[in-house]
């Protein structure tokens, strides 16, 4: 099953100039608790999909709020020269094709 499959939310946006956050909700616990378990959300994992190093990755669960947030250092500052995506809001597509 693929992330899409399962979150009810998928998003981006900046978290400053020189962060991205990664959202991902769920409609239910058992949803929720499947994907928080998941090898493919880990530090590692998301770090090679979005090309860093997994010191650059935060993956923070959220329970209460059937959430996760990951957090990612961006390997351009907004607004600099070579960023394409200056609101961050079109970088969780990678994360969309994510086998849970």
């Amino acid at each position: 099953m693929k992330l899409s499959d399962i979150a009810q939310v998928i998003r981006s946006k900046n978290a400053g100039p020189r962060r991205l956050t990664l959202d991902l909700m769920f409609a239910n616990e058992a949803d929720y608790r499947r994907v928080a378990q998941a090898p493919t959300l880990s530090r590692e994992s998301i770090g090679a999909l979005y090309g860093l190093s997994a010191d650059d990755v935060t993956v923070i669960p959220y329970p209460g709020g059937r959430a996760i947030k990951i957090v990612l250092a961006r390997p351009v500052m907004a607004g600099d020269p070579g960023d394409r995506d200056v609101y961050g809001a079109q970088q969780h597509a990678p994360l969309l094709g994510v086998e849970i």
